[in-house]
């Protein structure tokens, strides 16, 4: 203790600690000798204030108990859109270097091989099951795969022991409609599998499945950790509900989109979720305001059945969470949870699949919340699912992990990127990356505890949107639209383009990027 100390063993003492750069980083906190369990939940389209802890209004007492209990990111970015980010998220890589720089490919399609085949390429990527299987885990996965939809590239042939869920993309809760567009498959094992006509809701599934393959793990190989990947598919649309949870919502969002946003950006502020308050993005001109809409009630009712589906989601989370607690797992689990992109805009009813005579939330009906919502979901940021900037790449991040000795409701501003997944779980399984995977970019999540300054390039490009983040700065551009300029730490909602000011900047910053498209295939 400081008190028992002599004064030049003190300052000699002080001196040390005070030397620059050459002091040698503090080891991870949460290194252990003991490889944890890893519970990886990804959530679908579920925006930045989607909830409680992040300024939502929806009940999700579960997910908070995890922030308070853990890590709470704000700066965590993803890939922009779905099948990128599982791709990332499976791999460590950039969404190109594994085959998924855009959207996956049906069954029998064959695109030429490359950045954007549309499946994981076995040459360059081991997924994080085939990475921990190397030191002895169990990998299972329940949920939404969407990163190969032939059957070579469904989940344990990627190196799952168990799978069971939805090869497929957005799909209903319920059952597996004949006539979409592009046929959807579910899958037990590698052996196809159709929803029972009654009783059957995907996000309880999902649950019950992983807690399935949960109990078959602790029988079979009680001495092995485990990882489990639950994707969940709520809250994409269609928007489905069960009639308990919607009821719960009911005339919660009478007041509209531009009093609810407002109340989320205050909320924010009250929870202190930012180092430095982003300005609040305007409502855009594609979006009337709410006073100025005559069919009120059927707008209010798609955001109830939307916070019905999230409400469920972390029900079901709870559900994983006591199940960790009731076989005395839950202490050394790592819980990591995550959207895939944030808010979705889209219009799906050019699709034709909504039955006019079921209520919005049933089976049948075939609905989504759209850009007015999605405004909502990804306050106080800008754009969509599908856009680079902050509304459509920016996701809550939380982790949970008792033995990991992280500090209890630390919010961390610094960047991290879904690339970060892999090269964390390596460190804490003291496994190696596969020799041939390409070289890994991201960096363990958990040394980001000890707040050191992390200056940081990342990069996106998505169907022609593209951008780069190095340090404070992001260049951020459109399909087919000028480079715009934005310093976050200044102006983290993106609202003052200084490119015309700042030429230097964008011309480096372009050139960087320009340099790693060509790496990693962009066209």
């Amino acid at each position: 203790m400081l008190k028992y100390l002599c004064l030049p063993t003190l300052f000699l003492i002080l001196l040390i600690a005070c030397k620059p750069k050459k002091e040698k980083q503090p080891a991870p906190l949460a290194s252990s000798e003991t490889p944890p369990n890893i519970l990886l939940i990804l959530a679908d389209d579920m925006g930045f204030s989607d909830i409680g802890c992040y300024g939502s209004e929806i009940a999700t007492p579960n997910l908070d108990r995890l922030a308070a209990n853990g890590l709470q990111f704000t700066r965590f970015y993803n890939a922009a859109r779905c099948c990128p980010t599982r791709a990332s998220l499976l791999t460590g890589l950039y969404p190109h270097q594994v085959g998924m720089g855009g959207m996956v490919s049906n069954a029998n399609q064959t695109r030429p091989a490359g950045a954007y085949q549309g499946y994981l390429r076995p040459d360059s990527c081991s997924t994080i099951a085939e990475a921990l299987k190397t030191v002895g885990y169990g990998t299972y996965m329940s949920g939404k795969w969407h990163v190969g939809e032939a059957a070579a590239y469904w989940p344990k042939k990627r190196g799952f022991d168990k799978y069971w869920g939805l090869i497929s993309g957005a799909s209903s809760y319920y059952e597996i409609i004949s006539n979409q567009p592009r046929k959807r498959v579910m899958v037990k094992e590698d052996q196809l599998w159709k929803p029972p006509t009654t009783g059957f809701y995907m996000t309880d599934a999902i649950t019950d499945y992983a807690i399935e393959q949960m109990d078959y793990h602790l029988t079979t190989k009680p001495n092995q950790p485990f990882l489990s990947y639950v994707a969940y598919t709520a809250p994409h649309w269609p928007l489905h509900a069960l009639p308990e949870d919607i009821a719960k919502y009911k005339g919660r969002y009478d007041m509209g989109w531009d009093s609810l946003r407002q109340r989320r950006y205050e909320r924010q502020i009250e929870l202190q979720l930012f180092d430095k308050l982003p300005k609040l993005a305007p409502r855009p001109s594609s979006i009337p305001a709410w006073e100025r809409i005559e069919n009120k009630s059927e707008w209010a009712k798609r955001m109830e059945v939307y916070a019905a589906m999230v409400d469920c989601l972390d029900q079901q989370i709870g559900r994983l969470i006591q199940h960790l607690q009731n076989t005395d797992q839950i202490d050394n689990t790592l819980i990591l949870f995550l959207s895939d992109n944030g808010g979705s805009a889209e219009n799906i009813s050019s699709r034709n699949l909504n039955d006019t005579t079921k209520l919005m939330g049933e089976k049948g009906s075939y609905a989504a919340y759209r850009e007015p919502w999605a405004y909502v979901s990804n306050t106080p940021f800008r754009q969509y699912k599908a856009w680079v900037h902050e509304g459509g790449a920016a996701t809550p991040f939380l982790a949970h992990y008792p033995n990991g000795n992280l500090p209890k409701g630390e919010i961390i501003h610094q960047p991290a990127h879904i690339i970060d997944l892999m090269p964390t779980f390596l460190q804490l399984a003291h496994a190696k990356k596969s020799p041939k995977n390409l070289p890994l970019k991201g960096m363990d999540l958990l040394s980001l505890v000890h707040k050191q300054p992390v200056k940081r390039t990342l990069f996106w490009e998505h169907l022609g949107k593209k951008a780069i983040l190095k340090g404070d700065w992001k260049l951020v551009a459109e399909k087919g639209q000028n480079w715009e300029l934005y310093n976050l730490q200044s102006d983290r909602g993106e609202l003052r383009n200084v490119a015309e000011t700042e030429e230097e900047q964008v011309k480096k910053l372009t050139t960087q990027w320009t340099k790693w498209a060509n790496e990693v295939g962009v066209k």
